[in-house]
């Protein structure tokens, strides 16, 4: 088996037929043919079904093809990390659930770095992508939360990918709404005035339990759900709807003057911090993201925080 032969039936299968797959991969449509062929041949399966209407995946074929878009990817993933090796470029790469201080600590460091040439990522993104972006080595620090509701899972799966997670703050939990909201004005919420508003949560994916939530109190049920994918688009729901969503308490410019935060009666601490992995020596790059990590967040006059570590 290569890595050829893995792009070929890539390839088949997301254009529907060899034919077609040949146009776009500027080979011969015997070639794409032979290619699967011997692949079925030394795996023992049939990849795909041949009928009049094209061609259809087999259950053994779609197993077959998940695991070819990982090894893919793997070897993308390799390719990028070691092709501008010469060219001496600095890399850093951070995924981090949606916290307006890790952007202002990466343009931090983007604005200090002194190197000619460099490579790096800030993904804002789910939970359990930004376990898998440390455990496969694609990022080198992920930042996320752990509350009493979900440290047990998440402590676990931490352990089992050799992951290790260090404290940067705790704070109160805090409700966050625009301040056109009836509640805007309230020293202090409780979950039972949320009840009859839309809750908004960031959208996990496959990972949809609320374990992985970047909510507090995502366990417990709700009549109005909302899901959302990025901060902007929160920012825009806050300030022009009347829902809310739970969080830190601290705000980032972008919110701070259309929407307020409301400190929630119910006992619930946010412990934020990062994880590295167990085998992974951390860069001086990484080292110092985290050290203007602190800074940002040593700076930030929300009284939501209650001890930084």
């Amino acid at each position: 088996m290569t890595l050829q032969q893995l792009r070929y039936l890539m390839a088949v299968a997301q254009q529907g037929s060899f034919n077609a797959a040949a146009a776009h991969l500027f080979v011969s449509q015997s070639t794409l043919s032979i290619s699967v062929k011997e692949l079925e041949e030394e795996l023992g399966i049939q990849i795909f079904l041949r009928s009049n209407r094209g061609l259809k995946l087999t259950n053994e074929g779609t197993e077959l093809l998940g695991y070819a878009r990982q090894v893919l990817e793997q070897a993308e993933l390799l390719e990028n990390r070691y092709a501008t090796r010469t060219e001496n470029r600095a890399r850093l790469a951070i995924s981090t659930q949606h916290y307006a201080f890790c952007v202002q600590a990466f343009v931090s460091l983007t604005n200090e770095v002194g190197v000619n040439a460099y490579d790096f990522t800030l993904r804002e993104t789910r939970t359990g992508e930004i376990i898998d972006d440390v455990r496969n080595f694609k990022a080198d620090i992920g930042i996320l939360y752990l509350s009493e509701s979900n440290e047990k899972v998440l402590t676990s799966t931490f352990e089992e990918a050799h992951l290790s997670f260090t404290p940067l703050f705790e704070a109160r939990t805090h409700v966050f709404v625009g301040n056109h909201h009836p509640l805007a004005s309230r020293a202090s919420v409780c979950l039972a005035d949320l009840e009859e508003y839309p809750r908004y949560s960031f959208e996990q994916g496959l990972t949809n339990s609320f374990h992985y939530s970047e909510e507090p109190f995502g366990f417990m049920p709700h009549s109005r759900n909302i899901t959302y994918s990025d901060r902007g688009t929160l920012t825009t729901l806050l300030t022009m709807g009347n829902g809310y969503t739970l969080s830190t308490g601290v705000m980032s410019n972008e919110m701070s003057s259309n929407i307020v935060a409301l400190p929630l009666e119910e006992k619930s601490i946010m412990r934020v911090g990062y994880i590295t992995h167990d085998e992974k020596v951390l860069s001086d790059l990484a080292k110092r993201y985290i050290e203007l990590l602190r800074e940002c967040i040593a700076n930030n006059p929300s009284d939501s925080i209650i001890a930084v570590r």
